[in-house]
């Protein structure tokens, strides 16, 4: 039975809001998304898990203490500030490769370690990202210590966290959280992340490196979030050079094309030879996601599952986005349904 890891840890983060093409609107990264996982992944059959604390060392091996403690402490040093807003929200950001220094203040480091306004960080961001990391830690402690796969609920998500900056509602990088856990045991891990999102920080965290084989499916990034990543030109760099693979789709790519793409993934990570895999398991490429970006269907998802389970790999999937609660546990459900058939040929 697959273990389902799951915490009421994540209720403690509920942003105010969610800024968007110069708007304050509502957030759509909702506590319900996490519950309506939950509730679809105990109707399929699946074992819900409490995680172990492992402390954070698992953290710690892909985070900068400056970026960690910053997010430890950023809302009580704001909120000693007069007439702060209820979340920190960065108003100034550092221009990456050009800033020399690090600031004191709370102000400044709020615009050093996010990149974006999307990403309030409340009373309780701190307390729901650990656990959410916590989860995918623990996760993938249990595929090393036998399971054949693990899957993780995380919430808030994780994967355009880079190794000290925030964003795109995420603050811990629990994918490469997963991976450098399973790192202990394995000898070359491979993440896939089929987000409707590129997984920038994910790339980011990994880009030099030739351990860890990233592949991303996800809408072009040129007119799409997060606009400066995920182009097919991005194969790594230094001893990581061709050990990083994007495949941009175009805006409203249905099942089959994406299908024919994620083929192309597979057997790339197949060439790879990796001991295991961490799937960024992002449901808003679904067709009536808010976020509009692909079109794939409820089917669709079982077909990916399907795909992946098929690769045999020990694996870990890690929880990113999908924002259709009226679809999300239906999509869930799906995929699961097809990681965990019975595998021919």
């Amino acid at each position: 039975m697959l273990p389902v890891l799951y915490t009421e840890a994540h209720r403690q983060h509920e942003p105010g809001f969610f800024f968007v093409a110069g708007r304050f609107q509502p957030a759509q990264e909702r506590i319900d998304r996490a519950e309506q996982l939950r509730d679809a992944a105990v109707a399929a059959g699946c074992t819900l898990a409490s995680a172990t604390d492992h402390g954070l060392a698992p953290v710690a091996a892909v985070h900068t203490p400056d970026y960690l403690c910053f997010l430890e402490e950023a809302h009580s040093r704001w909120s000693d500030i007069a007439n702060a807003a209820p979340e920190v929200v960065p108003n100034v950001f550092a221009v990456p490769g050009l800033q020399h220094g690090y600031p004191q203040r709370v102000v400044g480091q709020a615009g050093y370690h996010m990149q974006d306004l999307a990403s309030p960080i409340g009373p309780g961001t701190w307390a729901a990202a650990r656990a959410s990391a916590n989860l995918a830690a623990d996760a993938a402690h249990r595929v090393v210590q036998g399971a054949p796969a693990a899957y993780a609920i995380c919430r808030p998500p994780g994967h355009h966290a880079y190794k000290e900056r925030g964003g795109g509602v995420c603050y811990l990088n629990n994918a490469a959280i997963a991976a450098e856990v399973l790192r202990a045991d394995a000898r070359r891990v491979a993440i896939i992340d089929i987000d409707v999102h590129h997984g920038n920080g994910t790339q980011g965290i990994f880009y030099e490196r030739s351990d860890v084989y990233f592949v991303s499916l996800h809408r072009d990034p040129l007119n799409y979030h997060p606009y400066f990543c995920g182009y097919a030109q991005e194969r790594g760099a230094g001893a990581g050079l061709g050990y990083n693979l994007n495949l941009p789709l175009p805006a409203d790519t249905g099942d089959d094309t994406y299908l024919l793409a994620l083929e192309q993934a597979c057997r790339r990570i197949r060439a790879f030879s990796p001991d295991a895999l961490v799937i960024s398991l992002g449901l808003d490429a679904h067709e009536n996601d808010p976020f509009q970006g692909l079109r794939i269907t409820t089917d669709g998802f079982g077909r990916i599952g399907r795909r992946l389970g098929q690769l045999g790999l020990p694996t870990v999937m890690v929880q990113e986005g999908g924002y259709d609660c009226t679809h999300i546990g239906a999509n869930l459900v799906r995929f699961l349904q097809g990681f965990t058939a019975p595998r021919t040929g």
